[in-house]
């Protein structure tokens, strides 16, 4: 019995020796496959965003209308630069439905203005206003003009009223604005009352100017007049607040106009 079971035993040995040898040989004949590294795609780079450059600022024309042209709203007129010409007429004069001591004769785009000015005054402030001077022909400034000379002389009445054709109220585009009552009336205290300051303050949003402020002789050409008031067109009147400009002969870079040329 004994021979019979080594005889199995070698048997099992050695078919576990071929197992291994042909599993040794098996794992020989397979190619090892290399390993390959590859790298993860790019993350995709977002474009950067471009900046928007600012658009310029625009730029006032201050050649949109004529200073020149007596129709114009944007007239110089001064001790130097007198109407062309000198008997102008403006051709849309009409009455301005406000208060008014003289007839509130004026070019219609300033009537429109002066009662919207005069509406907020009241509405805002509980201001009454009043037109006390607006247009005058050539011939009605050559009669105050020389009642002036007559009365005070010719050096001290160029100090307060223009000579016929430099005059800004022939053009129909000022005012000589003041209250009910006559307080202050073509004197400096109005630019005290309350009134003389709203006006000052608020004029500018109707397109007036304060055409003679405080200080500006040696540049206007008159004394101070708080009362005083030139339609110019709310384009204008904006800018001109906005930028600080008092005078349209700073604003136009005109010779200051101290006094006539003659």
């Amino acid at each position: 019995m004994f021979p019979a079971r080594r005889h199995r035993a070698t048997a099992v040995g050695a078919a576990v020796v071929l197992l291994v040898v042909a599993a040794c040989a098996s794992e020989r004949d397979v190619p090892e496959v290399p390993t390959v590294s590859i790298p993860p795609a790019p993350s995709p780079t977002a474009s950067p965003t471009p900046i928007p450059e600012p658009s310029p600022e625009p730029t006032f024309d201050r050649e949109a209308r004529s200073i020149d042209d007596p129709a114009s709203i944007w007239v110089v007129v001064n001790k130097l630069r007198p109407l062309d010409p000198i008997d102008f007429t403006p051709p849309d004069l009409v009455t301005a439905p406000v208060s008014a001591t003289n007839p509130a004769t004026m070019r219609a785009e300033v009537a429109d203005a002066l009662v919207a000015l005069f509406d907020a005054a009241r509405v805002e402030e509980g201001i009454e206003l009043q037109s006390q001077s607006a247009y005058r022909s050539h011939a009605t400034q050559s009669t105050i003009y020389a009642n002036g000379v007559a009365a005070n002389g010719v050096e001290y009445t160029d100090r307060f009223s223009a000579r016929p054709g430099h005059s800004e109220h022939q053009t129909g585009l000022a005012v000589d604005i003041g209250v009910p009552g006559g307080e202050c009336s073509f004197q400096a205290c109005f630019g005290e009352l309350p009134a003389g300051v709203w006006l000052a303050e608020n004029a500018h949003r109707f397109g007036f100017l304060l055409r003679y402020p405080d200080g500006a002789q040696p540049i206007v050409g008159f004394d101070y007049e708080p009362w005083h008031f030139r339609y110019i067109g709310v384009e204008l009147a904006a800018e001109m607040h906005e930028q600080g400009v008092a005078t349209l002969e700073e604003f136009f870079d005109l010779q200051p106009a101290s006094d006539y040329a003659d």
